[in-house]
């Protein structure tokens, strides 16, 4: 009995993998035709990539005793038949844990201890290092390997106060979030930081993400999950009690984490078999749900049909029971619904756009290839047929030009490498703009702002500062793209006039989406310098982790920049350099026919025929190019949740040329 949202992932798993297939397809016949060049072959495999690491990622985040753990398991994990995470009553995930698939690494339980806040690094850094992290390997064929595994996320241990404190677990300025303190003094604090689980769980597979994370003191320990891990989720389900509605301490998590409309946000009134009455009729106990969810809607400011009652137990013991009557009860399928009507669509709209610009440029950049190489072998026709009871002296002539215009045509390779030392001149001035070095003085600068001010309180402004000079690098790096795309379209005219070459600049990537994250940055990293924030960026090593995680999320950013318009500018080299060598390639084709006639007169008519059959060649390249194409963009829309999409056919008008 799987969930909605686990049907839409299957459908949305197997929609790539034939995707991808056509995708394959289509580079490989470019590449047997000689079609495909390096900036092609990284588009291509950039949108492989995509297609084969694109990942729903959902985060579920509540305070302790919410039933968040047990909603996973209702919703994903139902199919192991118990219990997958932690659920008993209490404090159950004491530190974020991360489920995931990675192929490339054994099933296995990986904890990362907690006393790694201390070192100042950020949980990106530590991802890619195998020594802090302890790992306890899984059995794929036996879920009760994990369950019994995860039980170490439960853990924790008792420290002084002091610890505490550099921990960031305990606050006297905040005294209401402060962890328990036992009979000794000592306060209780979880063992682990951070837990990622890997294994090959057929939803996980399939690119879900899921991401449980602890109450608010856990929450607000740790900068990376407010600042990167939330954020960075396509979804956000935030559970509630029914039996409470919206606690002072949920509040806080909702305002101090939540609140940001950027996150796309369901909001779960949990536990609804707590609120059955055998005193009163089911009627009344249904309208007091009701009046809790909207209560609960107007004091997050949330729409009403984004609040979902439900009971996760009741949900959990129907999938595993089979019992769809009791399924239905526990009102869980509405919001696996909402969850699949209202993220996958979306997320694969955005694979669809990315597959048919990614199709949609390698046909045009094929379709001026083919056009250059039919134009090239009508010019022979042309030269051949007017052979035709023709003296060799006329030969001798058409020769002598063939030559001429092929010393004519080497004088453009000095313009050609002008054009490029310009090129290359602007590329390195823009990629200096979004350069890490940049970036890492900019970060410094604001940093030395910060904690030059008593309890960081300059910090908002420095942050501002800072803001707005990456922003401001931002917009002069693309100035200068657009100066490169019009010294490259003035150049491209000239010398297509001049030489006959059919050379396009294509469209410069949009900047929008790495605006919209610096927007997304400033966003999430200025609720951290108010004056609410400021003890706690005061506290020890919290500023300078604070630091570690913006510079590596900006670093991101700017890569990501650099990375687009680099590749964007190496596409228009490449199909220089290929226009080139497919003109040098004309030209040695029409001198060789010639010199074989000059020797052979009877081998015209069967050079006439050679040349024809090439020309027919082509044109059925262009046929089997354009079936591979469709099949590639049907494959993109073959399921029906997306805009109907143009067809996408190879331009053929070099056929009137070469007839």
């Amino acid at each position: 009995m799987q969930s909605r949202i686990a049907d839409s992932l299957d459908a949305l798993a197997t929609w790539r993998g034939e995707l991808d297939r056509a995708v394959v397809q289509l580079g490989r016949s470019l590449l047997e035709q000689e079609l495909l060049d390096d900036a092609d072959q990284a588009l291509l495999a950039a949108l492989r990539e995509r297609l084969g690491s694109e990942t729903l990622v959902l985060a579920f985040v509540a305070e302790f005793s919410r039933g968040k753990s047990e909603l996973i398991n209702a919703i994903f994990f139902a199919d192991a038949g118990q219990r997958v995470l932690p659920a008993t009553p209490g404090r159950t995930t004491m530190c974020p844990v991360e489920l995931r698939h990675d192929p490339d690494a054994p099933p296995r339980l990986s904890l990362l201890p907690v006393e790694t806040r201390l070192r100042g690094l950020s949980l990106a850094e530590l991802r890619g290092r195998e020594e802090p992290w302890h790992h306890v390997p899984l059995d794929a064929k036996d879920p009760r390997t994990l369950v019994q595994a995860l039980a170490a996320v439960t853990r924790t241990q008792y420290v002084d106060k002091q610890r505490a404190i550099d921990l960031g677990f305990w606050s006297d300025e905040r005294p209401d979030d402060n962890p328990p303190v036992d009979a000794r003094g000592l306060v209780e604090v979880p063992t682990w930081r951070h837990a990622v689980i890997n294994y090959p769980h057929p939803l996980l597979k399939r690119g879900l993400v899921v991401i449980d994370t602890p109450g608010l003191n856990a929450i607000g320990a740790e900068p990376e999950l407010t600042l990167g891990l939330l954020p960075s989720a396509h979804a956000v389900v935030f559970v509630l009690g029914a039996d409470t509605g919206v606690t002072k301490s949920d509040l806080a998590i909702w305002r101090d984490h939540l609140g940001q409309a950027s996150l796309e946000r369901f909001v779960v009134l949990n536990k609804i078999d707590t609120l059955a009455d055998p005193l009163v009729g089911e009627a009344v106990v249904q309208a007091q749900i009701e009046q809790q969810r909207q209560e609960t809607a107007r004091t997050l400011e949330v729409p009403v049909e984004r609040v979902f009652p439900l009971s996760a137990r009741e949900a959990l013991a129907a999938r595993v029971d089979l019992d769809e009557r009791r399924l239905a009860a526990s009102r869980l399928p509405p919001l696996e619904a909402a969850l699949a009507t209202g993220l996958l669509p979306r997320r694969q709209e955005l694979l669809v756009q990315s597959a048919v610009g990614v199709v949609e440029q390698l046909r045009q950049q094929a379709g001026r290839r083919l056009a250059d190489r039919r134009r090239t072998l009508a010019e022979q026709l042309m030269e051949l047929r007017g052979l035709r009871g023709k003296s060799g002296a006329k030969t001798r002539l058409m020769l002598e030009r063939v030559e001429a215009e092929t010393a004519d045509f080497e004088r453009c390779t000095a313009k050609l490498s002008a054009l490029r030392s310009v090129q290359a001149r602007i590329l390195k001035a823009l990629l200096a703009q979004l350069s890490a070095d940049s970036l890492r003085r900019e970060v410094a600068a604001m940093h030395a702002a910060m904690t030059a001010s008593l309890f960081n309180l300059g910090g908002k402004a420095a942050f501002e500062t800072l803001m707005t000079r990456v922003r401001a690098q931002l917009a002069k790096a693309r100035q200068q793209a657009d100066e490169m795309r019009e010294m490259l379209e003035a150049s491209f005219r000239q010398l297509n006039t001049e030489f006959g070459f059919s050379f396009a600049v294509a469209p410069m990537p949009s900047m929008k989406a790495f605006i919209d994250e610096l927007d997304r940055i400033d966003q999430n990293y200025s609720r951290y310098l108010g004056l609410g924030q400021a003890i706690r960026m005061a506290t020890p090593g919290f500023a300078e982790q604070f630091r570690r995680l913006l510079l590596s999320k900006l670093r991101v950013v700017f890569e990501n920049a650099a990375g687009e318009i680099e590749l964007w500018s190496k596409g228009s080299q490449s199909q220089v350099e290929m226009q080139l060598r497919e003109r040098r390639r004309g030209f040695t084709r029409r001198k060789e026919s010639l010199q074989r006639v000059q020797l052979a007169a009877g081998e015209l008519e069967q050079r006439i025929a050679e040349v024809q059959a090439q020309d027919d060649h082509l044109g059925a390249m262009l046929a089997r190019l354009n079936a591979v194409a469709d099949e590639a963009v049907a494959s993109a829309r073959r399921l029906g949740s997306v805009p109907s999409l143009p067809r996408l056919v190879f331009d053929d008008g070099a056929e009137q040329d070469a007839a």
